[in-house]
């Protein structure tokens, strides 16, 4: 007897996502055939976008653009963050890199969320994995501001709460304030940096160095603190 599912077409919409799929590994690859073929490192893409920011009109448009796109090509966060405070110094820098990495993390969540938790079925039985699937099933403000505060891959959590199609407004709401002490703390590196940016001889602001460590100290003490609350919760 022939089973009636094998005569059943793919849906639509899952044909949709496996051609998207295919057309952003796709385009992975030729990036980073491109950076390879070329000689670029992440630091010298950094530098690339730096002398180019700072000699166009539409500096500060063309940074939001870059680190709202930066997510698809999986190029770390800390060194866009970084590049906000060597370009504009450490107040207006912080403040550029809190709304850009934000609107980032939209564009990482509803890509996520396009794909859908289909994608999550083998991945879940990691014991580690599945049960930060349940914590953020089951209180996704708490546990996306404690990945925050950990410094977890920025991005791998924000294509995991699309997953799993996490309240947008508490997910927005805890990475806005769990990624605050992180931006400063790497958007001061950023700043301590004096000298050309992808250079192996530039010099660094103890001060800033200082209170880059600081922050980064800070927000694993709000890291501390979150789960002792969640403890005495539960």
């Amino acid at each position: 007897m022939t089973n009636e599912t094998e005569n059943i077409p793919p849906h639509p919409r899952d044909t949709s996502k496996i051609i998207a799929l295919i057309a952003w590994a796709l385009l992975l690859i030729g990036y980073w055939w491109y950076t390879s073929a070329n000689g670029l490192t992440p630091m010298q893409t950094m530098q690339d976008l730096i002398n180019f920011v700072s000699e166009s009109p539409y500096g500060f448009p063309i940074y939001v653009l870059v680190y709202m796109i930066r997510p698809v090509f999986l190029f770390p966060a800390t060194l866009v963050t970084m590049t906000a405070t060597y370009l504009y110094g450490p107040v207006q820098g912080i403040a550029y890199a809190l709304v850009a990495s934000n609107l980032s993390t939209m564009v990482a969540y509803f890509i996520g969320r396009f794909f859908g938790s289909g994608f999550l079925r083998n991945i879940e039985q990691n014991k580690t994995i599945g049960k930060y699937a349940e914590r953020l099933r089951q209180d996704g403000f708490q546990t996306t501001l404690i990945l925050r505060f950990l410094f977890l891959p920025y991005d791998l959590v924000s294509y995991f709460s699309g997953f799993l199609n996490i309240d947008l407004r508490w997910f927005m709401l805890a990475t806005v304030l769990g990624s605050i002490p992180g931006t400063i703390s790497f958007g001061m590196l950023g700043a301590s940096i004096q000298g050309d940016f992808a250079s192996q001889s530039v010099s660094l602001d103890p001060s800033a160095l200082l209170i880059s460590a600081a922050m980064f100290g800070f927000s694993i003490l709000m890291y501390r603190l979150v789960r002792k609350r969640e403890a005495a919760q539960n």
